[in-house]
């Protein structure tokens, strides 16, 4: 994209008690207006979470209030924000509002709290223990899972190889994957990892809950931080994020395919149907021929064109959404993910 290295976009969360949450909103829509950064900010009394975009004298300036807000001090430091490069265009708009968690796993707070996660790794120690399970899986004696607590699509375009990669849409549907699959992390070490880390904190902690692993073991910094470290590690693909960019890129490879003609492909697109919220992978000659919708269902829509009163717009499920349960169980063998090397 035309100025797409221009600045940065940030990614930071913090767990900490916040006692009056609105306020701290108001205080951070102010700081984002007032450095003219857009994104998303999330606040809870559990913390606060944010992906925020702007030149790079603004995400710089942003670090350092944050580092100084004495709500976050001794808990966030420099380390805590990853940056790519971006900017304000990489979002629509600055949306900041309070939520009962910083990232929505729909479990109470009060239920399941980021303070029982698991044992943090840094991307030192995380490549090492890949390097082992790795190693000791293809003698075909793991005693090791390596957890992508990510969505399908996420993890579609890029994962560690050898991964367990759950077909889930939505962070959400993540506590009833695990209920489902509770015989699967029997007596195992879980090494998980997420984006930025933030998923993990909770994800570990109710795994944990569930007393059934060995030991569990989170990514710190996510695949963000690890990539600053291993661009060429195990970690092959493209990694997701969740803003107009759709992926950032440490490696060549591609890994994923166009959904119609199959060639290499990872560029994502939104599904062409005006009110589907899918994500399409449609390599350019495929585009061309007219194919840029998500399914079948969603191209004859298109065809249709259908005007609604009021213009609201409504999610469409459509065959894909359907295709896909809620929560899938793996059967006996996870659907381990290799890199097709």
């Amino acid at each position: 994209a035309v100025g797409s290295q221009v600045g940065d976009v940030l990614l930071y969360y913090c767990y900490c008690e916040v006692r009056d949450p609105e306020k701290l909103c108001a205080w951070q829509k102010a700081l984002c207006q007032h450095l003219h950064l857009t994104g998303k900010v999330r606040v809870a009394s559990e913390g606060i979470n944010g992906t925020v975009g702007g030149s790079k004298l603004a995400t710089s300036l942003y670090i350092k209030v944050m580092l100084s807000q004495p709500l976050f001090k001794n808990i966030l430091c420099q380390e805590d924000f990853k940056s790519s490069a971006g900017g304000a265009h990489c979002f629509p708009d600055l949306r900041v509002g309070v939520f009962k968690e910083i990232v929505p796993m729909g479990i109470d707070p009060k239920i399941v709290s980021y303070k029982e996660t698991g044992i943090h790794l840094s991307p030192q120690e995380f490549h090492r223990e890949v390097e082992q399970y790795l190693s000791q899986a293809t003698q075909g004696q793991s005693d090791t899972i390596l957890l992508d607590c990510r969505n399908f699509y996420e993890s579609k375009i890029g994962h560690f190889q050898g991964c367990l990669a759950p077909d889930i849409r939505k962070f959400s549907y993540f506590p009833s994957y695990v209920d489902e699959n509770l015989e699967l992390f029997k007596d195992k070490r879980v090494l998980m990892y997420c984006t930025g880390g933030i998923r993990c904190e909770r994800a570990s902690a109710y795994l944990r809950s569930k007393a059934v692993c060995r030991e569990v073991y989170q990514l710190k910094g996510g695949i963000h931080k690890y990539l600053e470290e291993f661009p060429d590690g195990f970690y092959r693909g493209k990694l997701f994020v969740f803003d107009d960019r759709y992926a950032i890129c440490s490696n060549e490879d591609i890994i994923s395919a166009c959904r119609y003609c199959g060639v290499l492909w990872d560029q994502y697109k939104l599904c062409s149907s005006q009110h589907c919220r899918q994500l399409v992978l449609t390599c350019p000659s495929c585009c061309n021929k007219g194919l840029t919708a998500c399914c079948p269902v969603c191209q004859e829509k298109e065809l249709k064109v259908t005007t609604r009163a009021s213009g609201q717009i409504l999610k469409e499920e459509c065959e894909c959404t359907r295709r896909r349960p809620r929560v899938p169980i793996e059967h006996v063998s996870p659907r381990m993910l290799d890199t097709g090397k």
